[in-house]
């Protein structure tokens, strides 16, 4: 058995297709085919059942496939700590977030340590963020709200209030609260659904009696701001993406707290390299910081 056939299986094991396996990983159908054909012969059972280009694991693969890419993921630890003992100074750091408002100033604040880390970040819903923190292809994920799983280890690193935003010349601008009651026949700006944030919001806008209407759902939550100052909608907003500057006016809910708890996520058996654990340590300092000073 070949590194090369579990890496390939792998790929189509996830994507289920040939053609979109063979593309991800800049081979020819062919060569995938064969390389796969070669690997089941050597297993001596079949991973997939086939129809024309497609595939999908059979039990025999699902089997496999749990233990290979446990194999796969212990080798790549062991290649980030060699590269983390050869050249600390240097490598890339994988993030995936579902909330990113502050994650500028916690960038900002990592590069003054260590200039030379690089950052691949990955804006995704809750269930993308799950499987990459499970399959070890992120050092850590930035969540809202925290996820409870045995290999996940979970740091809520802050508290955070959510605000109505609504636009300057709206009714309720003139005011600093309002109730869940006075928003059941507004229009909504928001995510999509998928991710925490909007599944969580919903849920307490169900509880109040109501289903919000939604006439924009993006994947972009710094977007939110410039359209309720559009006036398309009003939005609920993290005091943490709060702009002051901005002319959009924010109201907190009366008789709920109303906060979502943001978590620092990473899969317990991944290898954390110096830079890693430097970055959790700037996390956490970041949002102490910011405990101290937000107003609520």
């Amino acid at each position: 058995m070949e590194l090369l056939q579990l890496q390939y299986f792998l790929a189509v094991a996830r994507l289920e297709h040939v053609t979109e396996a063979a593309r991800s990983l800049h081979v020819t159908q062919s060569s995938l085919s064969k390389t796969i054909q070669r690997l089941e012969e050597d297993l001596g059972v079949p991973l997939f059942d086939r129809a024309g280009r497609k595939l999908r694991l059979n039990g025999f693969g699902s089997k496999f496939l749990r233990r290979a890419e446990r194999a796969l993921f212990e080798l790549e630890q062991g290649r980030q700590e060699l590269s983390d003992l050869s050249g600390p100074e240097h490598g890339t750091l994988e993030l995936a977030v579902t909330t990113a408002s502050s994650l500028p100033n916690i960038l900002r604040e990592f590069r003054k340590k260590r200039p030379h880390i690089q950052f691949h970040v990955q804006m995704v819903s809750m269930q993308k963020m799950v499987a990459l923190l499970h399959r070890g292809e992120v050092d850590f994920g930035l969540s809202s709200p925290p996820v409870e799983e045995d290999d996940i280890e979970c740091q809520v690193v802050f508290v955070d209030p959510i605000l109505v935003a609504v636009p300057k010349g709206h009714r309720l601008a003139g005011r600093s609260s309002v109730t869940f009651a006075e928003l059941r026949d507004e229009t909504f700006v928001g995510v999509k659904k998928g991710y925490g944030a909007r599944d969580f919001l919903d849920s307490f806008c169900q509880e109040a009696g109501f289903e919000p209407k939604y006439v924009y759902e993006g994947d972009e939550p710094a977007r939110l701001s410039a359209l309720v100052e559009a006036e398309i909608g009003i939005a609920f907003i993290p005091s943490t993406a709060r702009i002051p500057q901005e002319p959009v006016h924010y109201l907190e809910v009366e008789n709920h707290a109303l906060v979502r708890e943001i978590a620092l996520l990473r899969n317990k058996n991944r290898y954390l390299s110096r830079a890693a654990l430097e970055f959790r340590e700037v996390v956490a300092d970041y949002f102490k910081r910011l405990s101290a000073t937000e107003p609520l």
